[in-house]
């Protein structure tokens, strides 16, 4: 027969904290507040990281009876961390949630400046020897972008790029259809322009080097 698993008790969670985010922490984005609380589970014990969630816009501290000394401890260590977290560096994946863009747009407005860096971080990835370098961004510079409508606005003057580009493509394709089309044999192979004959003596010319 299977053995069946024995599930494990639900912790007795006695001891309770809570932090509320303030808005121009997370940005109303629920992406930034996960990354805000991994920034903050970060500093912590490792075997107590997984006391500190979040709900919404809301940290959460829960905790068994009897680790009041650790409880003490930890609640400090969020309180001492959450003092001035509206500066925190916005990443990647948190100003594609904040702007609602594509990872696409965010990569092309990296390059051509519209979208500004604020410098790089370099992080180790859990569990592998790799480590990636990614952008990091400026959270009142997003703030800025998220009250503004400048996004729509590149998208339609990337829209209009896009189209001149193909207009051009096209229209160098009809060129080139054409020009073929149109092709005449050149007059130093010895043969007429208009009738594609060939030129009477062109042999004894070209043995002169005229």
């Amino acid at each position: 027969m299977p053995r069946i698993a024995k599930k494990k008790p639900e912790p007795n969670i006695t001891l309770v904290a809570e932090w509320s985010l303030p808005p121009a922490a997370t940005l109303g984005s629920s992406v930034r507040a996960k990354g805000i609380l991994l920034e903050i589970r970060a500093r912590l014990p490792v075997k107590l990281r997984k006391c500190l969630d979040v709900r919404g816009s809301e940290l959460v501290l829960g905790m068994e009876e009897g680790a009041e000394a650790d409880f003490a401890a930890v609640s400090v260590s969020v309180e001492k961390a959450l003092v001035g977290i509206e500066s925190l560096e916005v990443i990647p994946r948190e100003i594609e949630d904040i702007l609602t863009i594509k990872t696409s747009e965010r990569h092309r407005w990296l390059k051509d400046g519209r979208l500004p860096s604020a410098g790089t971080r370099t992080v180790k990835l859990r569990g592998r020897a790799r480590k990636i370098t990614f952008h990091i961004f400026d959270p009142r510079m997003v703030e800025d972008l998220l009250n503004s409508d400048r996004v729509e606005t590149w998208r339609e003057e990337d829209a209009e790029t896009k189209a001149e580009n193909r207009r051009r493509a096209l229209w160098k394709a009809k060129l080139k259809r054409e020009a073929k089309k149109n092709a005449t044999v050149p007059p130093e192979s010895g043969r007429d322009e208009a009738t594609g004959q060939k030129l009477r003596g062109w042999d004894e010319f070209a043995s002169e080097f005229l």
